[in-house]
């Protein structure tokens, strides 16, 4: 059984980037599809951005041209490249390796500031 850990987060200026990294054990990585959530304060769980074991991707509208997300499976870690920051994006960002039922990070908080 997968087991997902997030770190990177911190607090960042408006216009800044951070790079998220997601770090699996207990199970190989390349044969998960692996994605990124945040939730912000008062909303509810949103998708980010996510990557197929094939290495497709795809993006929430709202961060697209701006968030790269990548795999390393050889590293057995994923990444999620977070540049020209809003206030908006600020929230605890979740890793998931495998779907919903999947596992789950427990979160890392990423605060932009204005």
């Amino acid at each position: 059984q997968v087991h997902v850990v997030e770190s990177g987060g911190g607090l960042v200026q408006s216009g800044g980037s951070l790079r998220l990294s997601c770090a699996a054990s207990g199970s190989t990585l390349s044969i998960y599809d692996m994605g990124w959530y945040r939730r912000a304060p008062g909303k509810q769980r949103e998708v980010v951005a996510t990557i197929t074991s094939g290495g497709i991707t795809n993006y929430g509208d709202s961060v697209k041209g701006r968030f790269t997300i990548s795999r390393d499976n050889a590293k057995n870690t994923a990444y999620l490249q977070m540049n020209s920051l809003k206030p908006e994006d600020t929230a605890v960002y979740y890793c998931n390796a495998g779907g919903r039922m999947g596992a789950w990070g427990q979160g890392t908080q990423v605060t932009v500031s204005s």
